[in-house]
């Protein structure tokens, strides 16, 4: 495979530990919340929906976090770059735009196909 695994590699790193930082800061924004000494209604809801908006931008991005993870795996594996579910070569354009990808686009789309 002519795809440059250590670039790649790369990118992942850098975008786990910023996500890593978001998450922390995420989390302790969330704790926060949890000790404000909440006065009434009005704030009560501002707080619980400031909170439940950072608790699923926190879920989505642990999820992007542990799919970095995996990638990195992959790399270490030796079968960074190959889909999961046909075992042919992932194009690198996809691997642009989302480097840790873990099927070509056709297995993807037969993927969103089955959940819908």
């Amino acid at each position: 495979m002519s795809v440059n695994i250590e670039h790649f590699k790369e990118i992942l790193l850098m975008r786990k530990a910023e996500l890593e930082k978001i998450l922390f800061n995420i989390s302790n924004e969330i704790d926060e919340i949890s000790r404000c000494d909440i006065k009434d209604d009005g704030d009560f809801a501002a707080a619980s929906m400031d909170s439940g908006r950072d608790y699923q931008i926190y879920l989505k991005q642990k999820q992007e976090l542990k799919e970095i993870e995996e990638a990195l795996k992959r790399i270490e594996e030796g079968s960074y770059g190959i889909c999961e579910m046909c075992d042919e070569p992932i194009q690198e354009e996809r691997l642009k735009i989302k480097p840790y990808a873990k099927y070509c686009i056709i297995c993807r789309e037969i993927i969103e196909k089955e959940e819908k």
